[in-house]
């Protein structure tokens, strides 16, 4: 599973997004299912930013933005991201085992193939 968060972040406060993304990913990064994460800045607009995280499942995604820990430390970093869809569900990838399929998990949803 994917989080892909987005934010703008105007140019005066960000070494303060900076250390918050430092401390939210060190956070993560101690979460059951918490495979890594990544900040990147948008090339053409230095104010745009992602947090790509990935995870073993949605449900290991959930029991992180729940669990204490992340609530204090990730939580008001979390409050500058844009209101936007964020969890995705890998349905094909390559990686170094080749490509690789999977069905949705999502009820009602059709295959990948």
């Amino acid at each position: 599973m994917l989080a892909l968060t987005h934010f703008v972040v105007p140019e005066p406060v960000e070494e303060e997004f900076r250390a918050e993304a430092r401390d939210a990913l060190a956070v993560l990064a101690g979460c059951a299912g918490h495979l890594g994460s990544r900040l990147g800045r948008a090339a053409d607009d230095p104010t745009t930013w992602v947090l790509v995280s990935e995870w073993t499942s949605v449900g290991a995604y959930r029991r992180a933005l729940g669990s204490y820990p992340v609530k204090v430390a990730v939580s008001g970093f979390l409050l500058r991201a844009l209101d936007q869809p964020s969890a995705f569900e890998v349905l094909l990838g390559d990686g170094p085992g080749g490509p690789t399929s999977q069905d949705s998990d999502r009820a009602g949803s059709q295959p990948a193939g």
